[in-house]
């Protein structure tokens, strides 16, 4: 989360940050310290400054395509670029400001380290000439509404421009990680997974939509997570376990036989969809079982509607500061 921190000379607080990670961009550090609009600022300054001295095409991003939103990316730089869809699937009972609406929670959410950062603009202009045909034609097919292809200057230079973008770190998709990984690397993965989503469980953040591909790997292999359209309170959600069948009528139906609440939870059922990999079911299983299990849910909603505060470390042990002699 950001900090908000009062500085006289907040240069020399990003300069010192930055001798301490110099990987850092700086912007990332004047958005960390509260300073959102100069982040901005620079972040675009430095985006504009890799157009000029790259060429290769925007592309649809890999893994595998969002319902609500549509992502692509510049191979040679390391964010992308979201849009929101103009019109969903049926089973996405949502609307674009509802959507919009999880995002600034997050943004002003306590994000423990597992929930990417997000950056969000408006009226973007992009060269026209560095858009590939396939995504100009998915733009224009999903989210017509945000977009507008023109010589807006009058300079005789046609730019593709966004009305509305979200712009992230690129992470390589977790399930496209565990097709490739070893075994040492899956189990890795797998307990980052699982460690990933009881973070976000202990800042009253209930995921909601826990499939693979909403979760990436960064480059220091931590497991983060970055759709948001379906995330809720933890509090406000009520986790279930699932009636017993009454006859044998409703163990063979393939329809849900009893009512279902509109925040109403079943962890039990999250097995089917994640847990599809032998090697996957394994590790999961052995490391966290324990997120099939109503009970794990509910305890920690109590625990957070009765005032506890549970620590989160974003750095496993041998990374984080010691004490030193007294």
């Amino acid at each position: 989360a950001y900090f908000l921190v009062e500085m006289e000379i907040p240069s020399a607080y990003v300069q010192f940050l930055r001798s301490m990670m110099p990987r850092k961009p700086r912007n990332e550090i004047y958005n960390a310290l509260g300073l959102a609009k100069q982040g901005k600022t620079l972040f675009y300054r430095d985006f504009l400054h890799h157009l000029q001295h790259s060429s290769d095409k925007f592309r649809i991003a890999a893994g595998i395509k969002g319902m609500v939103m549509l992502v692509f990316d510049l191979p040679s730089y390391p964010y992308v670029f979201k849009v929101i869809k103009d019109y969903f699937p049926h089973q996405k009972e949502t609307t674009r400001e509802q959507v919009m609406g999880k995002y600034q929670l997050v943004k002003q959410h306590d994000r423990v380290g597992r929930m990417a950062d997000t950056l969000d603009y408006g009226d973007v202009a992009f060269p026209r000439d560095r858009f590939s045909e396939e995504l100009i034609a998915e733009l224009q097919q999903f989210a017509p509404s945000q977009l507008e292809i023109s010589d807006r200057d009058g300079d005789g230079r046609t730019e593709v421009i966004l009305k509305h973008v979200y712009i992230e770190r690129r992470m390589i998709p977790l399930n496209i990680y565990l097709q490739d990984a070893t075994p040492a690397q899956l189990e890795h993965a797998v307990i980052e997974y699982g460690n990933a989503i009881k973070d976000l469980v202990a800042a009253n953040i209930f995921p909601g939509d826990m499939l693979w591909k909403n979760f990436g790997v960064t480059r220091h292999g931590k497991v983060v997570f970055y759709d948001y359209d379906e995330i809720e309170y933890l509090t406000d959600c009520n986790f279930r376990k699932v009636p017993e069948p009454r006859n044998e009528e409703d163990e063979l139906s393939g329809e849900v036989w009893y009512a279902v609440g509109k925040h109403d939870v079943f962890p039990e059922t999250f097995a089917p969809f994640l847990l599809g990999n032998p090697l996957v079911r394994e590790v999961f299983l052995q490391y966290h079982s324990n997120l099939l299990d109503p009970t794990f849910w509910q305890t920690q909603k109590e625990r957070i509607a009765a005032g506890y505060v549970h620590d989160v470390f974003p750095y496993e042990k041998g990374k984080r500061f010691t004490p030193g002699p007294k």
